[in-house]
C-alpha cells in the first residue's frame, strides 16, 4: 500500500537530529546568510554558536566531540549550506583539520588542539602555493629540522578561511619529502597579508589570504605523522572532506529548488500557477529525481567513511556529481522564475555563484575524474556472461 509524501526531501539520518538542526539554522544562520555574501566576511559567530551547539565536532568521538557518524556530519553540512554555503564552507577547513589531526597526529599534539575545536577554534587548511595548486608533490614552502623542532619558510596562496584563522594545516617540504605540521596563527614569523586576487564570486566567507612563514619556529611535536608522509595525509584526509562538501553543493541545490518551487506553486500567469504548466512540471521532476540520487550517493559515501571502502572513489564520484548539479539546479531555477530569478534581491545568484565556484574549489571536476579513473584502473575487469548462442545438436 503507498502513501503520499508530506514532505520535499527524504530524510536520511534520524528526525530527532534534523529538526533541532534545522531550527538551529533558522535561528543562528539563515538572518545573517546574505550579508556575509554581501561583505565578504568570515562568519566567526555563526561557527562559534556551531560549536557551541556541538555541531562542528559531531563526527569526532569522545572526548573530542558528541561521537556520530558520518552521516550526521553530513546533515551538519547540508543543512548548514542551505541557508548559507559560505558557512558550510567555513566548517570544511575546520573539519580538515580535525581530520587530520585525528587520522595521523599525536596523542601530544591531539590533546593539545583537538579540545579547542569544541570551544570555536577556526582553523584553515593552507596547502596551495602561487606556484603549486592541485600539483603539490614539490612546494616552496621550506622545513627545516633542528635540534629542537621545526623552521618553516615560505608562503602559501588563495587560502580559505585564512582571514580568521587561529590554527593552520601548512604543508611544506622537508629533507624527507612534503610534510604536514601544526601552526598556530600567533606563532612568531606567521603573518598574513591580501592579494589581488583575494576575493571570489562564490563562497565568500572572507578573502583569500596569502599566508607567510618567515622563520616560524614549532616544537617537533607539531609535525603531523611521519616526516616526508605529508601527501599522503593531506590527500586522505581531503578523501574525507570531500563527501561532506557534496553535501554544501546539496544544500545549495535543495534551496534553490525549494524557492524556486514555492515561486511556480504562488504566481499565476494566464489563470494557473506557473507550476500548472507541464514544461515547468518537467523541470521540477528531472531535479527532484536528480536530487533524491545525489543525496542517496552522498549518503552512501557517508557510510563508506565510516565502514570503509574506495573513500577516494565514492568521494569523488559524490562532489562530482552534486557540484554540478547544483550549478544546473541553480541555473534552471533562475529560468522557472523569469525576470524574479535575476533580481539583486532574489536569492539565486548566490546560489548559482555558490554552486559555480565549488565546482572549482575543494576538487575539481577534472581532478575528481582523475581520481575516479585511477580507481578504476586498479579493479580486475569484471566477467563478463557470454553473448554467443549456444552451438544445438541436431
Amino acid at each position: 500500500m503507498s502513501t503520499q509524501s508530506t514532505q520535499t526531501w527524504m530524510d536520511l539520518v534520524e528526525p530527532s537530529f534534523l529538526l533541532p538542526l534545522r531550527a538551529f539554522v533558522e535561528k543562528e544562520i539563515a538572518p545573517i546568510a546574505v550579508a556575509i555574501d554581501r561583505d565578504d566576511v568570515y562568519p566567526t559567530a555563526a561557527i562559534r554558536a556551531l560549536a557551541k551547539a556541538g555541531y562542528s565536532t559531531v563526527f569526532m568521538p569522545a572526548p573530542w566531540g558528541i561521537g556520530l557518524n558520518y552521516r550526521h556530519a553530513l546533515a551538519v553540512f547540508e543543512e548548514v549550506s542551505y541557508a548559507s554555503a559560505a558557512v558550510g564552507i567555513s566548517l570544511i577547513t575546520i573539519l580538515q583539520a580535525q581530520t587530520i589531526l585525528r587520522l595521523f597526529g599525536s596523542a601530544a599534539l591531539q590533546d593539545r588542539y583537538l579540545p579547542a575545536f569544541g570551544q570555536g577554534l577556526i582553523s584553515s587548511y593552507a596547502l596551495t602555493e602561487a606556484n603549486h595548486g592541485s600539483d603539490i608533490r614539490t612546494l616552496d614552502t621550506k622545513a627545516r629540522k633542528t635540534s629542537t623542532g621545526w623552521v618553516l619558510d615560505g608562503e602559501k596562496s588563495f587560502i580559505t578561511s585564512g582571514s580568521a584563522a587561529e590554527f593552520f594545516i601548512i604543508l611544506a617540504q622537508s629533507d624527507a619529502g612534503i610534510s604536514a605540521f601544526a601552526v598556530p596563527a600567533d606563532a612568531k614569523g606567521v603573518s598574513s597579508s591580501l592579494g589581488e586576487n583575494s576575493a571570489t564570486f562564490g563562497l565568500r566567507n572572507g578573502p583569500h589570504v596569502n599566508l607567510v612563514l618567515d622563520g616560524v619556529n614549532l616544537p617537533a611535536d607539531h609535525l603531523i605523522g611521519e616526516d616526508g608522509k605529508g601527501i599522503r595525509q593531506a590527500v586522505t584526509t581531503l578523501d574525507y572532506s570531500r563527501t561532506v562538501a557534496a553535501g554544501i553543493s546539496l544544500g545549495i541545490a535543495r534551496a534553490a529548488f525549494d524557492q524556486a518551487f514555492v515561486h511556480a506553486r504562488k504566481r499565476r500567469v494566464f489563470d494557473s500557477t506557473v507550476f500548472d504548466k507541464q514544461g515547468i512540471q518537467w523541470y521540477f521532476a528531472d531535479m527532484v529525481t536528480r536530487l533524491d540520487a545525489a543525496r542517496l550517493l552522498t549518503y552512501h559515501a557517508a557510510d563508506v567513511l565510516d565502514q570503509g571502502g574506495d573513500i577516494a572513489r565514492i568521494s569523488s564520484e559524490a562532489k562530482l556529481l552534486a557540484a554540478s548539479l547544483a550549478t544546473e539546479v541553480a541555473s534552471t531555477c533562475i529560468q522557472i522564475c523569469g525576470a524574479y530569478g535575476v533580481m539583486e534581491n532574489a536569492p539565486y545568484g548566490r546560489y548559482l555563484r555558490d554552486a559555480k565556484a565549488y565546482e572549482i574549489a575543494g576538487g575539481s571536476a577534472e581532478v575528481l575524474k582523475n581520481t575516479i579513473g585511477k580507481s578504476l584502473s586498479r579493479l580486475p575487469l569484471p566477467s563478463l556472461i557470454s553473448l554467443q548462442p549456444k552451438a544445438t545438436n541436431d
